[in-house]
This record gives C-alpha cells, structure tokens and sequence, in this order.
C-alpha cells in the first residue's frame, strides 16, 4: 500500500497532521489511523481467504488476468514493440548514446598481432596517410 509513499511526503503529511490537529491530538490521530489501517487490511485479508475458499482452483485463474493488468502499469512500450516485431531479440543492442552502432563483421578475424622485434619498422601504409 506505501510503495510509492516516500519519506519526504511521509514528513509533509506529519507537519501538516501537526498544524491541522496540534502537537496535543496528534497521538492520538496517529493511533486512530494506525488502527483504521489495520482493520481496513483485515477486512481485505478475510475477503480474500472467503473468495479463495469459495472458488477454490478458480481463483488462481481469476488472479491471473490481475496480474497481467497490474503489468501494464510498468508498461514500456520500446520493449512491447521489440518483442512483438522481434520475437525478444533487440535490434538497438549496442547502439550508443549518439545512435552509432560498432559492426565488426564476423566474417573477417583479426589478424594476430605480434610485437615488434628489436630494431624493427613498423608497417607503413602509403596509400593511408
């Protein structure tokens, strides 16, 4: 229920409780929404279990398309295209910030590069410079 509730608005919501019932009544606020909480989870809690009593196997069924409900609050549609057109393979891997991909083609292996010996030029490439 407070997954989203940071403490900075937990913070907001005491000083304004403290402006609004005074430093006097605020315990005594608190507790009644503590209290109120608690029971308002309790009636949620019973619900469920006589729900779930009641339907038995079919309720696992019913929560399924919950679940896939709850999914599009962390809907990303980049990701929702890319599975759809892709089949899960992202075609953006290893694309940059500034949209530039490095492509090495695979057909190609490099060369194995040994160390100079003493006394050795470098290869010098006149058509390069």
């Amino acid at each position: 229920m407070f997954d989203s509730v940071g403490w900075l608005e937990i913070l907001v919501l005491a000083v304004v409780g403290l402006f609004v019932l005074g430093p006097e009544r605020l315990p005594q606020g608190a507790a009644w929404l503590g209290r109120t909480i608690r029971q308002i989870r309790e009636y949620a809690t019973g619900a469920r279990e006589q729900l779930r009593s009641e339907l038995g196997p079919e309720f696992d069924e019913l929560r399924k398309p919950l679940e896939d409900l709850r999914g599009i609050r962390n809907f990303n549609p980049r990701t929702a295209v890319t599975r759809h057109l892709f089949d899960g393979e992202n075609p953006l891997d290893g694309i940059t910030g500034n949209g530039y991909r490095p492509t090495t083609p695979p057909s190609t292996p490099k060369p194995q590069q040994r160390p100079l010996a003493p006394g050795e030029r470098p290869p010098f490439d006149v058509d390069a410079t």
